[in-house]
């Protein structure tokens, strides 16, 4: 098609697929959940559009702004929505983009080669489920609008002023009946994923701003991202607290079998392999083709360099396609026009034409590469060499832990006081810091269905050491068994299989101080970087108790908060004692039990990887050496924090 065809972006190019009719009906169906996770994907599905118009070449600049009712507003420079009249819906295109389920210019192989959003829903699921919504669109000229109401338009589309600036405005409030749980966006996980695009679709503006809050000077919190060397700086950002071990970012970007293919790497002094894949700007961190053919890619290329270079020869077992991987922190994008999606979250690339063309530009990147840099490629086949010699002790030490596993006889740990059920959809177990809490934890606890194992205080950090030392780890070996999933297969050392999970609820326990915060963080940061699996089934939880007993006379309440503290101070107005608990163990199993373990009462947050990329450099940065950006983090989000990763 000419490229003036494909500047006229307009009615002709919209197809209607279907109806909206089960949208407010069964909305998890299209956005995921009605949660945390859906409230947010409606942002990201208005800025797809954006996006898809940058990725057509039309627009270099959208901003994000979060309004003082909670609503948010998404404006971009591109071509502008079409507006003249659909020929075969016999209304205005913008209607039929903001009313018809899979109605979009992304449908149309003119309009748009590729694109992004993974349930390809469009704006119109945004307007079904928002109680408000107002479309501008600017273009040639003209200036147009439409709003609705919980999807249903208010007025026809109308020209209501002149314009010399071409792009779409949308804002859009999401309805509180949809998303009983709130309706309240977190200023952190919107950034975290516009600063992702920024990085996966280099050149472009994006800013984000909040207009809920302001400084002392009266600014508007806001950031904006862009980039103008894409994934070799995404890759820096994400190992800025690792020390690299070779002199740069390897990169390359091209198109194979005419599927473009983009990929960075680097070598750090880490153990772990920390792999990022994307398919049209989604993070596929269920992987998939792409990711086969980058690791078979690098594999190959490597292993074929090593053998050549006489490295291996005094190596007496084979190296594995793990240890090629150790200290690898890589990304992989592909643009695909027609992606198959596979996986328990639709998540997980399936076309297989896509392995090969991965594969061949790793390939080739590589060997041009360690030809032109041999003083790295040695470094890199050394950390190779290193990691196999490591593996081997690993799998000695992990043979330990699966010999202790219930499932094999071993018996449970010592220290674990189980719980009588034996269906595990029933079961949960506490993981609490030492004895003194674990001692009160087992007083207080339904032991029909609640499991305490008390943990001997700060556990290995694991993003520092070694895989045969984790392994080798008595409190680490006993968190396994006690679970009883065992772990390891010759592809993946760490694999995990829940087939024999004990418990479907496992609660971290932690007193309410930074000593508390920081085991808290430790025990996460393992279960991230060993057992990711259970993380993304929804087993791990944090438990939450209280900071302060409130009394007065035979009134008692309790404050998870100085603010809620406060509160409830002022409303019993004098003759008050307030109690602050430093340890769980200063708690008596009653109150233990009322305020943190009774599922009636209790609040658990349950820990959730909605992005798979910061929450890797927020460990990373969290658990390793570098101080200084340890605390600029700690200092810049004291009060924004939140744990669910």
């Amino acid at each position: 098609m000419s490229e003036e065809n494909k500047k006229n972006y307009s009615a002709d190019s919209i197809q209607a697929l279907e109806g909206m009719e089960h949208v407010r009906m069964r909305p998890s169906m299209y956005i995921g959940d009605v949660g945390n996770r859906g409230l947010h994907h409606l942002v990201y599905e208005v800025v797809d559009n954006s996006i898809d118009e940058a990725m057509a070449g039309y627009c270099d600049s959208i901003d994000v702004i979060i309004n003082e009712d909670g609503s948010i507003t998404t404006k971009d420079n591109g071509r502008g929505i079409p507006v003249d009249i659909h020929k075969k819906e016999g209304v205005s295109a913008l209607q039929v983009v903001m009313t018809k389920i899979g109605a979009g210019g992304k449908f149309d192989k003119d309009s748009y080669k590729v694109s992004g959003g993974l349930h390809g829903v469009g704006v119109s699921c945004v307007n079904a489920l928002s109680v408000h919504l107002h479309a501008e669109v600017h273009k040639q000229g003209k200036v147009w609008e439409q709003e609705y109401e919980r999807g249903k338009p208010l007025y026809p589309v109308k020209s209501t002023g002149e314009t010399d600036y071409n792009g779409t405005i949308v804002t859009f409030k999401p309805d509180d009946q949809i998303f009983k749980e709130g309706t309240r966006y977190n200023y952190e996980t919107l950034a975290s994923r516009l600063r992702e695009l920024a990085f996966l679709n280099k050149g472009i503006k994006i800013s984000l701003t909040d207009k809920r809050e302001q400084d002392e000077d009266g600014n508007f919190r806001s950031d904006a991202f862009h980039s103008e060397e894409g994934l070799k700086e995404f890759i820096r950002f994400l190992d800025e607290t690792r020390e690299p071990i070779i002199q740069d970012v390897i990169s390359m970007e091209g198109e194979k079998n005419e599927i473009p293919v983009e990929v960075a790497m680097i070598y750090n002094d880490s153990y772990n392999e920390n792999l990022h894949s994307y398919v049209n700007n989604i993070n596929t961190h269920e992987g998939g083709t792409h990711l086969s053919g980058f690791r078979r890619g690098l594999t190959s290329t490597l292993k074929k360099y090593a053998d050549a270079s006489g490295m291996l020869d005094k190596l007496k077992f084979e190296v594995s396609g793990d240890d090629f991987r150790e200290g690898l922190t890589a990304i992989v994008s592909v643009k695909v026009a027609e992606p198959q999606f596979e996986g328990q979250t639709k998540t997980k690339l399936g076309n297989r034409e896509v392995t090969s063309a991965v594969s061949q530009a790793v390939s080739e990147m590589l060997e041009n590469y360690l030809e032109e840099n041999p003083n790295d490629a040695k470094t890199i086949v050394q950390k190779v060499i290193l990691a196999a010699q490591a593996r081997h002790a690993a799998k000695k030490a992990r043979e330990m832990v699966q010999r202790k596993t219930v499932m094999s006889g071993g018996g449970l740990p010592g220290k674990l006081s189980d719980c009588s059920e034996q269906d595990p959809e029933q079961c949960e177990v506490f993981l609490v810091e030492g004895d003194s809490a674990g001692g009160t934890a087992k007083q207080g606890r339904d032991r029909n269905f609640q499991a305490i194992l008390p943990l001997r205080g700060k556990i290995l950090n694991v993003e520092k050491a070694m895989q045969h030392k984790v392994f080798e780890n008595e409190e680490i070996r006993n968190i396994y068994t006690a679970l009883g999933v065992t772990i390891g297969t010759e592809e993946d050392s760490k694999a995990l299989n829940l087939e024999k999970l004990r418990y479907h609820k496992i609660v971290i326990m932690c007193d309410a101080d930074v000593d508390g915060s920081h085991i808290a963080t430790l025990i996460l940061t393992f279960f991230f970087r060993y057992m990711r699996e259970l993380i993304e089934a929804g087993h791990i939880f944090i438990a939450t108790p209280p900071l302060y007993l409130i009394k007065k006379g035979s009134k008692k309440r309790y404050a998870w908060s100085e603010k809620e503290r406060d509160e409830i101070s002022n409303e019993y107005a004098g003759g008050i004692t307030i109690q602050r608990y430093k340890g769980l163990g200063e708690m008596n199993a009653e109150q233990l039990w009322d305020t943190t373990m009774n599922p009636e009462f209790r609040t658990l947050r349950q820990v959730t990887i909605d992005n798979a990329s910061e929450a890797d450099r927020i460990f990373s940065m969290l658990m390793g050496d570098e101080v200084p950006p340890r605390r600029e983090f700690i200092e810049k989000n004291a009060i924004y924090a939140n744990i669910d990763a």
